[in-house]
C-alpha cells in the first residue's frame, strides 16, 4: 500500500509530537499546517479543538470528524526523596509502565524519566509478587529530593508522556503510540487533500473537524457540535482488532487488522447515514466489516449524535491492535481503505436527502 511521501512526512511528525489530553496544541498546529492549502478556512475554539471548513458559507453543514488527544499521567506527588507518583489523563495502562522511558513536560521544558521497578530478584520469592498499580508505580527522573524535582521545573499537574515514535512494520502496518486517535486526524486530512486535487464541488459545508479531549469523556466533540451545528457528522475512531491472543471475541466482536474499516451498528448510529456508507463501499468495492456497540459507542459519535437535538452521525472505525499502549497498530491498507470510504460516502451526500426515518 503506498501513500504520497508527503503524506507520510506529515503523519510521522504528527504522530511524534506530544499532544495529551488538554494540551493538544502543538499537535494541532502541525495538522492545521497540512490542511490549510485543502480548505478555505480554518477555525479553532477555545479549548483547541481544529477544524478547517470546505464552503463556508453553505447552510447545509457536513462533519467529518477524528480526535486529536493522546493518553497520558500527570504528575500527582511528589515524595521527599525525589519520586514521583502519577495519575491518569485518559486511559492509560499501568500494567505497561514498569521501566518505560517517559518525557516530563515541566516548566523548563522537557525532562526523562524512567518507571521503576523492583528487580525480579527481589519479588521471585513473595507468594504475593507486586503487579503495576496506580498507588505502586512510580517515576525516577534521577533526583534524590523533592527540591532537586522542583528544581528541574517539576511540580504537580505536569504532563508525562511516553516518547515512543512512529515506524513501519513488515510493509504492512504503522505502529506508534497515539495512533488512538491521531490515524484518524490523518485520515480525514487526506479526505480534504483528496477532494481538492480531484476538484470536487460538494453541495454543503464540509467541516473537518479534529476534537479535543475525548479519552477524558467525549468533551471536544460535545463543545464543537453546539459551535458548528452540523445537519449530518461521520466520525472516524478506531476500534479492537480481537484477533490476538486474551480478547474475547463474545464480548468484543469479530473485526481483523487487513479486513478493512469497521462499520459500527449503535443507537447513536443513523441508519440513512450508516446505509450510505454500507452502499457506497460495496458499490466501489471498498472491503468493510461490521460490529455492534451496546447503548454507546464510546466514541464521539455519541458525542454530535446527542447535540443540537439529534444530529444525524455515523462511525467509521479503523482495527487497531494493542490499543493504548506505545505499540498500536494499524493495517496500512485499512488505512488508505477508510480514507477511500470517507471520501466516496462525502460525493453521495445531498443536502435534500430524507433523514427523519418516518
Amino acid at each position: 500500500m503506498r501513500f504520497e511521501k508527503k503524506s507520510i512526512q506529515f503523519l510521522e511528525q504528527y504522530l511524534n509530537t506530544a499532544s495529551p489530553t488538554g494540551y493538544e496544541h502543538n499537535g494541532q498546529k502541525i495538522w492545521m499546517n497540512y490542511i490549510r492549502p485543502y480548505v478555505d478556512k480554518i477555525e479553532v475554539d477555545h479549548y483547541g479543538t481544529a477544524y478547517g471548513i470546505i464552503n463556508p458559507d453553505a447552510d447545509f453543514k457536513v462533519v467529518i470528524e477524528a480526535h486529536a488527544d493522546e493518553i497520558s499521567w500527570y504528575v500527582n506527588y511528589i515524595t521527599d526523596d525525589g519520586l514521583i507518583y502519577v495519575i491518569r489523563n485518559g486511559g492509560s495502562d499501568q500494567t505497561i509502565a514498569p521501566s518505560k522511558v517517559v518525557h516530563i513536560h515541566g516548566e523548563k521544558g522537557i525532562v526523562k524519566g524512567v518507571f521503576g521497578w523492583p528487580a525480579i530478584h527481589t519479588r521471585s520469592t513473595n507468594q504475593n509478587e507486586p503487579t503495576p498499580k496506580i498507588d505502586n508505580i512510580f517515576i525516577d527522573c534521577g533526583a534524590t529530593s523533592k527540591k532537586e524535582v522542583e528544581d528541574l521545573g517539576i511540580f504537580v499537574g505536569c504532563m508525562i508522556t511516553y516518547p515512543d515514535e512512529f515506524f513501519e512494520l513488515n510493509n504492512r502496518y504503522f505502529v506508534c503510540r497515539a495512533l488512538d486517535n491521531r490515524i484518524g486526524g490523518f485520515m480525514i486530512a487526506e479526505v480534504a487533500r483528496l477532494l481538492n486535487e480531484n476538484k470536487n464541488e460538494l453541495p454543503f459545508g464540509l467541516y473537518i473537524t479534529n476534537s479535543v479531549q475525548e479519552e477524558v469523556g467525549l468533551y471536544g466533540a460535545d463543545m464543537i457540535a453546539d459551535t458548528i451545528k452540523p445537519n449530518i457528522a461521520i466520525v472516524t475512531d478506531v476500534t479492537h482488532d480481537t484477533t490476538t491472543p486474551m480478547i474475547e471475541k463474545k464480548k468484543e466482536g469479530d473485526q481483523k487488522c487487513g479486513d478493512g474499516p469497521v462499520v459500527f451498528f449503535a443507537p447513536s448510529v443513523h441508519h440513512t447515514i450508516r446505509e450510505l456508507i454500507i452502499n457506497t463501499a460495496k458499490e466501489k468495492e471498498i472491503p468493510f466489516q461490521r460490529a455492534a456497540a451496546s447503548r454507546a459507542t464510546g466514541t464521539d459519535t455519541d458525542a454530535f449524535a446527542h447535540s443540537n437535538g439529534g444530529v444525524p452521525s455515523a462511525l467509521i472505525s479503523l482495527p487497531l491492535r494493542y490499543m493504548h499502549t506505545t505499540v498500536e497498530m494499524v493495517s496500512k491498507e485499512d488505512v488508505a481503505n477508510v480514507i477511500q470510504l470517507i471520501y466516496e460516502s462525502l460525493l453521495k451526500i445531498e443536502p435534500t436527502m430524507k433523514l427523519k426515518y418516518h
